[in-house]
Formats: C-alpha cells, sequence, structure tokens
C-alpha cells in the first residue's frame, strides 16, 4: 500500500513541482521514449530532477532502465501512475534525506566542503533513514555463513521504503518497460532482470542497488546478485540490443564523468578513480552498434542486388527485417561535480546537497529540450547521435 504523500514535496527553487510547461510533442519516427539512469548514490537526486522536467514537458518514458540508485528512481516512476509518479520521487528523496547536520551552511567553499564530510562521516558511522543501517556486530568479527558476515550494513529500511512507494503490481502490469542491473555473485556475469520477462519484486531492486561490501547480496531464485554497477553502471546496451524496429529518443543520465582534471592530492585520486571506474562506456557502445548497423545496412543492399527468385524464405524475410532497422538519439546528461565536493559525494546525504543536485538535472534537462534539434530521429544510414548538453558542439 502506497501512503499518500500529505506535505509539500522537494523541487528546485523556482520550479513548482508538478507544474507543466508548453508539451513538447513526440519527435517524427520517434517509437519510444527511454529513461536510463547510472548508479551513483546520494547523487540519484541529479536523476530526479531530470524526470521531473521530463515529466513538465509531458514526455514520460515508455521505458526506464537503472542501475543501483537509477533503478530505484526507475522503480519509483515504474511503480506509479503518471500522476502519482512525481510525488513518489519527491517522497523518497525527502525522506532519505530527512536528516540535518547543520542547520545553516555559511556562504564558501570551504564550509560546504566541511558540511559534505560531516554528513558523508555520518552517513558512514550510523546509515541512512529510510536506506540502510550498520549491523549491530563488525562482520569482520561473525563467523562465515553468519547472515550479516558479508556486507557492513543492513538494507531492510531500504526493503521498507520501496514497498511503500512502488506499485508493484503497475510496475509489472502497467504500460512502462523496465529492467535493471545486476550481477551474478557466484558466475560474474551482468544480468538484466526485465518486466516484460519476469515478474519484477522488491528483491530485484534491492539486488541492483546491493553494493559490496556495505551491502548484503540478494537472493533470487537459487541465485545471488549484487550491484550492476562493478560491472556496467549504464544499462544503455540492454536498450541498443533490443531485437525491435521501434526508433528511441534516449535521456542517458550520468552521475560520472569519464573526463576531469588531472588529480592534485590524494582526495582528487580518489574522487577521479570513482569517476573513471564507475562512467558510462557510452562511446563505446554506440560505436558497436553503429558498426553493426552499417553492416546490416549492407546485407540488406547485398540481398536486393539478387534476383526474386534465388531467394529462399529466408532471405526474404531477413532483408524485409533489415529494411525497417531501428535508430536511437541519445541526450546524454552528465552529473557536473562541484569544486567542494570530495570523493565521498555518492553517499553524502546531506538535503542541501539533494537540492542542488536535483537543481541541476533540472535545468540541464531544460537546456537540453531547447535544443528541438536533438530531439529528431536520425538518418537511417547514421543509426545512432549522441548529444550532450554540456559539450553542445562536439560531434559524439
Amino acid at each position: 500500500m502506497i501512503r499518500t504523500v500529505d506535505h509539500k514535496p522537494i523541487h528546485p527553487p523556482g520550479h513548482p513541482a508538478g507544474h507543466r510547461y508548453d508539451p513538447i510533442p513526440r519527435p517524427e519516427g520517434c517509437g519510444r521514449i527511454a529513461l536510463v539512469l547510472q548508479g551513483g548514490g546520494a547523487l540519484g537526486a541529479y536523476q530526479s530532477g531530470v524526470y521531473q522536467a521530463l515529466h513538465e514537458a509531458g514526455l514520460e518514458p515508455d521505458w526506464v532502465s537503472g542501475v543501483s540508485i537509477g533503478a530505484i528512481n526507475a522503480a519509483l516512476i515504474a511503480g506509479n501512475p503518471p500522476d502519482r509518479r512525481l510525488a513518489a520521487v519527491c517522497e523518497f528523496w525527502d525522506r532519505v534525506t530527512d536528516r540535518t547536520i547543520w542547520p545553516y551552511t555559511p556562504d564558501g567553499d570551504i564550509f560546504r566542503q566541511t558540511r559534505n564530510t560531516v554528513s558523508a562521516l555520518t552517513t558512514a558511522l550510523f546509515g541512512q533513514p529510510g536506506l540502510f543501517k550498520p549491523h549491530k556486530i563488525n562482520p569482520w568479527f561473525l563467523p562465515a555463513g553468519n547472515k550479516d558476515a558479508t556486507s557492513f550494513y543492513d538494507n531492510s529500511l531500504m526493503r521498507e521504503t520501496l514497498e511503500e512507494l512502488v506499485d508493484f503490481e503497475i510496475l509489472n502490469s502497467g504500460p512502462v518497460h523496465f529492467s535493471v542491473g545486476t550481477v551474478n555473485v557466484v558466475t560474474g556475469n551482468f544480468h538484466f532482470f526485465d518486466n516484460r520477462r519476469e515478474e519484477i519484486r522488491v528483491e530485484h531492486i534491492l539486488a541492483s542497488g546491493a553494493l559490496p561490501p556495505a551491502f548484503p547480496m540478494v537472493q533470487i531464485g537459487t541465485d545471488y546478485f549484487w550491484d550492476g554497477g562493478i560491472v556496467s553502471n549504464t544499462p544503455l546496451s540492454h536498450l541498443l540490443a533490443q531485437d525491435d524496429d521501434r526508433n528511441s529518443l534516449v535521456f542517458q543520465v550520468d552521475l560520472f564523468s569519464a573526463r576531469g582534471a588531472l588529480p592534485r592530492t590524494m582526495a582528487d585520486v580518489l574522487g577521479r578513480h570513482k569517476d573513471i571506474l564507475y562512467s558510462s562506456r557510452t562511446r563505446q557502445v554506440t560505436d558497436s552498434f553503429a558498426r553493426l548497423q552499417r553492416w546490416k545496412n549492407r546485407c540488406y543492399d547485398a540481398l536486393m542486388k539478387v534476383p526474386e527468385g534465388d531467394l529462399t524464405e529466408e532471405d526474404r524475410a531477413l532483408r524485409d527485417k533489415l529494411a525497417v532497422l531501428p535508430r536511437a538519439t541519445i541526450l546524454q546528461m552528465i552529473y557536473q561535480q562541484k569544486s567542494y565536493e570530495g570523493n565521498a559525494r555518492d553517499y553524502e546525504f546531506s538535503p542541501d546537497s539533494m537540492h542542488e543536485h536535483w537543481k541541476n538535472g533540472h535545468e540541464d534537462t531544460v537546456r537540453s529540450l531547447k535544443r528541438k534539434d536533438w530531439l529528431a530521429m536520425p538518418p537511417k544510414h547514421v543509426g545512432v547521435v549522441t548529444h550532450d548538453v554540456h559539450r553542445d558542439n562536439e560531434g559524439r
């Protein structure tokens, strides 16, 4: 049962939650709007700002896919009716940041940095409301096989929050295609759970967010799973691998940037290492997709040159399928780290930081949506094109 939100939900200053601007029509030839959400803990509020802007523009996604915190945001969207989605996302972030460390932060980066450091340390020591809490006994002192011996935190609070804010009946039977990325603990293989193939339960969301050694592995069937970000932190490849003919407008929301400044301190090194480890390999994924599309087009051209009488039924079926190859336009929004944010920014859950992240996501998306040319489907011979709000003039 989902609790009704009885207080004003959080939102970026100056942008009332749920306010709708002039709707943006679905681009011509677009058969699917997809929202692809990377993992990144507390930085996930940025993704919520992105969704708010899409909601205001009337661009509700047909597909949401996520890893870790992205899986949670995706579940909040897919597991609620359209008029309830933004309120559910707001309630989640309001709840999990409901702890004030500093009642007031003076202006200046040094004060923000101190606030963030204290907030992250508090989370590490005491857990976070609505998400997790430390085990009573340090796992190092527990015998092998004990249920708490393989993680530092108990995530039962996260289970309760998800069960309260996500309607799994809507998530499984509703119109939104939903998928989450995990990794099998034993085989090490990346695995997607998809509501078009199986019934999604709260365990699937918990598994996608079970980043070791913080959180325990989650049993699903006879297998055990961890956070998919260990293998791939962005589920774009799952979307592009769909064997259909639907053109996609993809909003890919990344929380770690592959590009960054040269480290100058040990804190910089730790932060840069985390960025590189969890950043998207979007260029690699899209290049592979485009290369495959080119070979498919060549195959189609070759089949068109073969006389009809020389083609088998299988050849004709392949030719017809290759005649309508899917295309994808990807708008990639990458959270830009602030100078005062440290390497613990992904578990720094202060309300002030959450509001900053949310506002940044909203503004970046509004800026992207102003570029109407970015929303168009690419030409058939191109297959896929990527735009980045932070690098307007770069071909990606």
